[in-house]
């Protein structure tokens, strides 16, 4: 019950702050304005999030952890080029379930400087998870093999350019065609013998 509870008000006070934060912008929103949009106090903010960057952060976490489920989960003998795109598909279908928001959540992010730093950060995190998640699936080690990082970082580079192009277009072209499509580009690199 008390897990319950504190999902529900993170999940509270990160509605608000991302509300707040794509209407208004950044460094407009404060802790204060957040706090209480959710009806809570600033302190109980401070339980939950360490700054505004972290209420941006943890939404991006939860995305990197579905692209790793969505990875262990495919079939082992599939090509890599099919299991990583249903991988970068999970947050893409994500987005594409809450299109308005999450447009409005990936403009906030590619347009501010600090929140860019911590999205980065955080891929650096998704390629390290992806990266394992190869190695294990193809037998390679992560350290010495060069194919699981490269290629993790490869459909991280497809994920980034899917939001950025539909970001710049306004939330005007499919967020999962464009993915469709980047890999399309990269799936002989990736299913390269």
């Amino acid at each position: 019950m008390a897990e319950r509870k504190r999902r529900l008000v993170s999940d509270e006070l990160t509605a608000a702050a991302l509300e707040l934060l794509t209407v208004k912008g950044f460094d407009v929103v404060t802790i204060d304005e957040i706090a209480a949009a959710a009806g809570v106090s600033k302190r109980t903010f401070f339980r939950y999030f360490a700054s505004k960057e972290d209420v941006v952060v943890q939404f991006l976490a939860d995305l990197g952890t579905g692209m790793r489920a969505g990875l262990a989960a495919r079939p082992v003998g599939e090509r890599p080029s099919v299991a990583l795109l249903h991988a970068v598909s999970v947050p893409v279908r994500a987005c594409g379930d809450h299109a308005d928001r999450a447009l409005r959540v990936v403009q906030l992010i590619l347009r501010t400087p600090a929140l860019l730093a911590r999205f980065l950060e955080r891929q650096a995190r998704w390629r390290d998870e992806l990266t394992a998640e190869l190695a294990l699936r193809q037998g390679l080690d992560p350290d010495t093999d060069l194919y699981p990082r490269l290629a993790a970082g490869m459909a991280l580079t497809a994920f980034d350019a899917v939001l950025q192009r539909w970001s710049d277009s306004d939330g005007s072209e499919d967020p999962a065609e464009l993915t469709a499509r980047a890999f399309a580009v990269i799936a002989p690199a990736l299913d390269a013998p």
